[in-house]
């Protein structure tokens, strides 16, 4: 018989046991959770935990325990449980009473067995098999539904042999004993339902986020990757930042909710690029924007070919059948000329329009004097430059392809990721996910964009991440407009980008000496770019 003392005691269990089911966010250490409560209030030797599945027509095993057997099976043991699931429904339809599981489910009604050998109605053939293959004996069984919200079972929690804290024999579970294990049942109930239903919010919203992420994917095939590649890169680097025991960062820690925190920030840093015309985002060439102009660059200068070579022509006419051999020969030097001059032109327009080396002052400004010496006539016989200002102003882009006016299209995609991020109501355990997104273009010297904001006003999450978008986009496979560059090449600019205050030094260090760089590039990167890294080479790092 209980005592009071002893009821007490465990009534202060239950209560402790309600508040840590309702923390647990891991599903599989709140089903052991339960089991393991419900065994300790009870005295339970042993226990499994069944849960229903989807069809509900089975009793899937989810935890196993016996402690006096040392079995420990599902849950966080590792070890996998290989029973099959008992059915709820025999062949016929009709339903499985004789399984006392089953029958607990079906019929949502406590069991409480006080000798399987001797109880009738249930079939525990399997138990005494059981008993015999390890020596057990498996006496008393309180078998308890799991009823959710709605009065639907959505698991069984079962007990086996209550053993006495005083005498350690076995008995039967005593009424105090179902009480509490169908109050824990229900408690446990809604813990996993709402457990459920979080997880099942958080798989529809980063669906979502999936979901614009593919959006930006077809709009461009060459930045689609970023969007999954940065998240991954921002992570690795993290859990380095938060393995580090010495230096300025020693006191970096996450918890599992600042994992999740970050990993979603991660997936929808460049959310905004949504709406980035693709023309701007794709643009291969200076020149291009549905189409690569510089083939109508080439129709004109052809036309202006063809007009040199009439005119050569036309100066051998008026010249005569009497003209000297000098004349024709000048007339034809002079058409060679303005042909190979024209065709020279040509060649470095289209050498600039690539975009791939830094233009300076000298070619800036033959690109302006190509544009007033080459002319062409059009059909109405008008005259015009070779090159519209436009082109021109494109084609005197000093690195890069973009103008400014494209590169200001480019930036404004972190302002309408803030404003996007910022206008969603964030709960508590994401309400920093604006702020880790939109940091990533900002620089520790405050001269980044959109708000310009120092070291001191980062958290160490958005810094994190700018180091992953650089990298990232420097070592990226899949951009129209650069080559990927190699390991030792991306460790060199990032080193550049820590002296001159781009980056963040410490952080620097870290992604270096954890060589979180190689793991990422074991996973990403073509088998070309992972060279041998010289670390006395990298500026600004200390091996």
């Amino acid at each position: 018989m209980d005592t009071l003392d002893d009821l007490l005691r465990r009534l202060e269990q239950l209560n402790e046991i309600g508040a840590a089911l309702s923390n647990e966010r891991s599903i599989d250490a709140l089903l052991e959770k339960i089991l393991l409560a419900a065994k300790t209030i009870t005295h339970a030797d042993g226990g499994t935990l069944y849960r229903t599945d989807e069809a509900a027509e089975h009793l899937r095993f989810e935890i196993m325990r016996t402690d006096s057997l040392g079995i420990a099976m599902g849950g966080t043991s590792g070890k996998r449980i290989v029973f099959a699931p008992l059915p709820l429904h025999l062949d016929d339809g009709a339903p499985n009473l004789s399984m006392v599981a089953a029958y607990s489910a079906l019929k949502r009604e406590t069991v409480n067995i006080a000798d399987a050998y001797r109880a009738d109605g249930f079939d525990f053939s399997g138990t005494r098999a059981f008993d015999a293959r390890t020596g057990y004996r498996s006496t008393s069984f309180l078998t308890v539904p799991m009823m959710n919200h709605e009065g639907r079972v959505i698991g069984v929690l079962q007990l086996i042999n209550a053993v006495s804290p005083v005498s350690g024999a076995v008995s039967a579970f005593t009424d105090s004993d179902r009480r509490l294990v169908e109050s824990l049942a229900s408690q446990a109930a809604i813990a996993l339902t709402n457990r459920q239903l979080v997880s099942q919010l958080e798989a529809l919203f980063e669906s979502f986020i999936t979901l614009i992420n593919n959006a930006i994917d077809e709009k461009s095939p060459y930045t689609g990757g970023h969007c999954q590649r940065v998240p991954t890169l921002t992570m690795m680097l993290a859990e380095a930042v938060n393995d580090t025991a010495e230096g300025p960062l020693a006191g970096f820690t996450m918890t599992d909710a600042d994992r999740y925190e970050l990993k979603i920030a991660g997936l929808l840093h460049d959310c905004g690029k949504v709406t980035t015309p693709v023309h701007v985002v794709d643009k291969a060439t200076k020149l291009q924007t549905i189409f690569d102009r510089i083939e109508l660059v080439d129709t004109r200068f052809e036309l202006i070919r063809r007009d040199i070579q009439l005119s050569a022509l036309q100066s051998r006419l008026q010249a005569g059948p009497e003209a000297s051999q000098t004349v024709l020969a000048r007339i034809e030097r002079h058409g060679a000329d303005r042909l190979r001059d024209i065709d020279e032109d040509r060649a470095f327009l289209h050498h600039a329009n690539i975009g791939s080396e830094r233009m300076g002052d000298a070619d800036v400004e033959r690109v302006h004097a190509i544009s007033r010496r080459w002319r062409w006539t059009d059909a109405q016989g008008g005259e015009h430059a070779c090159l519209s200002d436009d082109e021109v102003e494109n084609l005197t882009i000093r690195a890069g392809t973009l103008t400014g006016a494209e590169r200001e299209i480019i930036n404004y995609h972190i302002e309408s990721t803030i404003r996007m991020l910022e206008a969603l109501p964030w709960p508590r355990h994401l309400a920093n996910v604006p702020e880790y997104a939109g940091g990533h273009h900002e620089r520790m010297d405050g001269k980044g964009y959109p708000r310009g904001l120092t070291r001191e006003q980062m958290s160490v999450q958005a810094r994190v991440m700018g180091i992953a978008d650089i990298f990232e986009a420097l070592t990226a496979k899949d951009r129209p407009y650069k080559r990927p560059m190699r390991l030792s090449e991306a460790l060199h600019i990032l080193g550049k980008f820590r002296l001159n205050g781009h980056i963040d030094p410490d952080l620097f260090d870290v992604f270096v000496r954890q060589r979180v760089y190689l793991k990422y590039a074991d996973m990403y990167l073509d088998a070309e770019q992972i060279d041998p890294v010289d670390f006395s080479a990298i500026p600004g790092y200390q091996p």
